[in-house]
């Protein structure tokens, strides 16, 4: 479930990138009004879930048809929630490295049956036959921001709003630019590092990038994480910067200012970190 202090990777996707069914059903649903924007979105995702399951863990719920929406010039964008998806990942994720005494009082074995079906018809069911493999639209981070997704975006296309209420700092750019950044990256990345735990997942976003419309709208998101910074803080932040300046470091071999800009960029964020220990 989302995390009232998250931050968001999104993709929102044109409607072409819908088969004819779902190009309907979002059309018709932006043209209501029903799409919530982003500072109540995961209020509303946290309390459908929750309401869903009820008491605890004994049925996998049915959760309604539910994305942000965006309109990028004269185009219509979408990014679906996926949260039944969600909640059947969450059912297995929470079994795992557990005793099955445990997992069984947690999520019972009925349940983790329901989940593990959905998730593996998701990926392998007939509709990918027809359609592809479905894509999911929304990564989720919980009391920071993964460094990997500054990669995708330039510190030129941040969008600040410090206003009582509304306060939110987000990014976003053209899926185009942000897999060329990405390529980039893991080209530096492995030829300085090689295969190091960094590389390997930008590489992994960078393949999440391309399942996507060449059309589409990344959007980065900081959520919650703006109600934990004061307003000097949000205001000078650079993060995409610093990673920047830190990637253009690695390529001309200058190994101590790439250091410098990674832990200006991690002393950053830890005090961020060292909130989710107190909590």
């Amino acid at each position: 479930m989302p995390s009232l202090f998250a931050s968001y990777l999104r993709v929102y996707e044109p409607l072409t990138a819908f088969d004819r069914d779902r190009q309907v059903f979002w059309r018709k649903y932006a043209r209501e009004g029903r799409a919530l924007g982003l500072v109540d979105g995961p209020v509303k995702q946290r309390s459908a879930v929750l309401e869903a399951l009820g008491a605890g863990w004994t049925r996998l719920p049915d959760l309604p048809d539910e994305a942000y929406v965006l309109e990028w010039g004269e185009t219509l964008l979408v990014c679906p929630w996926n949260l039944r998806l969600r909640v059947a990942e969450a059912a297995l994720n929470a079994r795992d490295g557990v005793p099955s005494v445990l997992a069984d009082a947690f999520v019972p074995p009925v349940l983790a049956g329901q989940a593990r079906a959905i998730v593996e018809d998701w990926r392998s069911g007939a509709k990918v036959l027809e359609h592809g493999v479905p894509r999911v639209h929304e990564q989720i981070a919980t009391w920071g921001v993964p460094l990997r997704w500054f990669v995708f975006v330039d510190l030129e296309e941040r969008e600040i709003d410090l206003a009582a209420g509304r306060r939110t700092l987000r990014y976003r750019t053209e899926i185009s630019k942000a897999r060329r950044r990405a390529h980039r990256g893991v080209s530096v990345l492995r030829k300085s590092l090689g295969d190091a735990p960094i590389t390997e997942a930008v590489e992994e976003g960078t393949r999440w990038l391309e399942e996507f419309h060449p059309r589409s709208i990344v959007e980065l998101d900081y959520g919650g994480l703006v109600n934990l910074l004061p307003d000097d803080d949000l205001g000078g932040d650079d993060s995409p910067g610093l990673v920047a300046a830190g990637l253009s470091a690695l390529s001309r071999g200058d190994a101590d200012a790439a250091s410098e800009a990674y832990e200006k960029l991690v002393d950053r964020w830890r005090g961020v970190q060292l909130l989710e220990r107190c909590n």
